[in-house]
């Protein structure tokens, strides 16, 4: 599934697949669904008010997943780190970016099958 993502007035084209996960284990070296479910965890409680912000852990795992999931969509991205990726943006709310992430990260896990025991 592919969404473009409005930052600092560029349109970015992300992609979340089932290939995705493999190429975060292999650029970041980390489990990216348990990477993900800590940061919705994270991003829930602040929506609810129950936290403040982000820890530095929930930020690194932002930029890398959506470094990973921006170079999965365009394998051509010259830059080899996350780090330098996020060094080609002005300075964008991670508020704004973060939701559309997450939904494209629901949207490529979302379970299409039925469970037939009940």
């Amino acid at each position: 599934m592919d969404k473009i993502i409005n930052i600092s007035g560029r349109d970015i084209k992300f992609r979340a697949t089932a290939r995705t996960p493999r190429l975060y284990r292999a650029i970041i070296g980390r489990d990216m669904i348990a990477d993900m479910a800590k940061l919705e965890k994270s991003f829930k409680k602040i929506e609810k008010g129950e936290e403040q912000g982000f820890d530095l852990l929930d930020l690194q795992i932002f930029e890398d997943t959506a470094y990973i999931m921006a170079r999965h969509a365009d394998p051509d991205i010259e830059q080899k780190s996350s780090d330098d990726w996020l060094d080609t943006f002005d300075m964008f709310s991670i508020y704004e970016v973060l939701p559309q992430i997450l939904q494209l990260w629901a949207i490529n896990t979302k379970q299409t099958s039925t469970p037939k025991k009940k």
